[in-house]
């Protein structure tokens, strides 16, 4: 028998992480994530900047770039100031560019920086195989999904900002805002600049109280602790302020999903790592599950998934559909 190979398991994307830039030649940026790559490239223009402040910046679109755009832009300049050239939407770009990048990576001008912005996809793979080969730095801006990953996001604004916030605070601002990473950063931002001392939940409920009672995340809390009246008038509330029934859904999915994945942990010995959750959130769910059966969960669980079908598509009345998954959540709890 042949020998038994080992399962390959997905490996993150190579390369330093968006907020530790570096100056290079060629330093390519490379994620789905638009804020994570405004700020990756705005940290290499800073880094020249600081080296040198009459630095030039010089940026280049993609789809609309033209043969030999790239080789005047990185020439030195008549007064031999540096340079840094941002070449945009690579992803999205033409031929010529991907020949001239290429073409450049091969001999680039050590007086120059370019770096190379692609948001994604397998479209110039060749020209990302030869600038990553090339050894050139790779700043990787992947989406930030999981509330784990949001978490860390919300406590490094603030660090970076040499202010602390505590837990409850950032979980209120995740659960507010967490849906748009730039809109999470710009309430931290909001935070840091208008209040003093550590930032409490109380402090985000003061500012976006509003937003976190209207969003599908408070519904789903409501419901799970029992809450059939309180759950169904915030979802109400939340309706009436133009949120769409199917995030609502998503939110009271992903509730349920983490108290599934934490039930499943009894006795397994995994910890919050294992299930790509938060500490706190796990702590949670542990406190929800306490009145939770398996029945129960069980119940919910189809609740959910019925809505979720019935909002995209499959009944002519979303709204009910939703209230009624909120309700059979709701009652599906041990009293």
């Amino acid at each position: 028998m042949p020998p038994a190979t080992k399962r390959r398991t997905a490996s993150p994307p190579a390369g330093r992480s968006w907020d530790e830039p570096t100056l290079a030649p060629v330093v390519l940026v490379r994620g789905a994530e638009p804020l994570l790559t405004e700020r990756a490239v705005d940290g290499v223009v800073g880094l020249a900047r600081a080296r040198d402040p009459e630095v030039e910046k010089v940026e280049l679109e993609g789809a609309t770039y033209g043969a030999g755009q790239l080789l005047v832009a990185a020439s030195p300049s008549l007064f031999g100031e540096a340079k840094v050239v941002v070449v945009r939407s690579t992803e999205s770009g033409t031929e010529d560019l991907m020949s001239d990048l290429i073409a450049y990576v091969a001999s680039p001008d050590d007086e120059t920086t370019v770096v190379v912005v692609h948001g994604g996809g397998q479209r110039g793979k060749k020209m990302l195989d030869t600038v990553t080969k090339s050894g050139a730095p790779v700043l990787v801006c992947e989406p930030v999904t999981k509330d784990a990953e949001k978490a860390s996001f919300v406590v490094g604004e603030f660090k970076a900002a040499r202010r602390r916030a505590d837990a409850e605070a950032v979980r209120a601002l995740v659960d507010a805002l967490g849906s748009d990473l730039r809109e999470l950063a710009s309430a931290c931002s909001q935070l840091i600049a208008d209040t003093t001392g550590t930032i409490t939940a109380a402090t985000v409920d003061k500012y976006y109280g509003g937003r976190v009672e209207a969003t599908g995340f408070r519904v789903a809390d409501a419901a799970v602790a029992g809450d059939a009246g309180g759950a169904v008038a915030l979802l109400r509330h939340a309706l009436d302020t133009g949120l769409d029934p199917v995030p609502i859904v998503a939110a009271l999915a992903l509730r349920l999903r983490n108290l599934a994945k934490v039930a499943s942990m009894r006795g397994g010995g995994l910890g919050a790592r294992d299930l790509g959750m938060a500490p706190w959130q796990v702590d949670r769910a542990r406190k929800d599950l306490r009145s939770w059966t398996p029945e129960g969960l069980a119940a919910a669980i189809s609740a959910v998934a019925q809505a979720d079908a019935d909002v995209k598509g499959e009944a002519r009345d979303p709204v009910f559909a939703v209230e009624r998954a909120v309700m059979t959540i709701a009652r599906s709890r041990r009293s």
